[in-house]
């Protein structure tokens, strides 16, 4: 992440506590005031302020923004095209490479081809000795 998608990152979420804030201050200041005798329960003001709500919703714009801009470079969409992009790379950042590999398990191919190798030699000796 950036320089800059990390302070807009860092100011939404200052904005957005303090929009968290506010409400919890003005939920209190509402209840006190509702279990007081003289207002009734019918009154607008338990609902939010708008510049409280402006604040909210402007703050998880400005997170979001900051969050998209501190993204990495996205990949291919195809895995022909991204498994191509690997090997061009040398296969350093293939994720499927410990599965490739097969470390801890017996190479059946390596073994079949000794096998084969053997065969043919011990065969090739056959031949000699008679």
């Amino acid at each position: 992440m950036g320089f800059i998608s990390r302070v807009v990152t860092f100011f939404g979420l200052i904005l957005l506590a303090h929009a968290g804030y506010s409400a919890h201050e003005h939920t209190t200041l509402y209840s006190n005031v509702a279990h007081s005798s003289t207002v009734s329960t019918t009154s607008p003001l338990g609902v939010l302020p708008l510049d409280i709500t402006i604040e909210a919703l402007l703050s998880v714009v400005v997170v979001s923004i900051g969050l998209v801009l501190g993204t990495e470079k996205l990949k291919p969409i195809t895995h022909s095209a991204w498994a191509g992009q690997i090997e061009r790379e040398g296969g350093g950042r293939n994720p499927y490479r410990n599965l490739e590999e097969r470390a801890g398990f017996w190479d059946v191919r390596k073994s079949r081809k000794e096998f084969a190798d053997w065969m043919r030699a011990d065969g090739q000796n056959a031949v000699k000795k008679s």
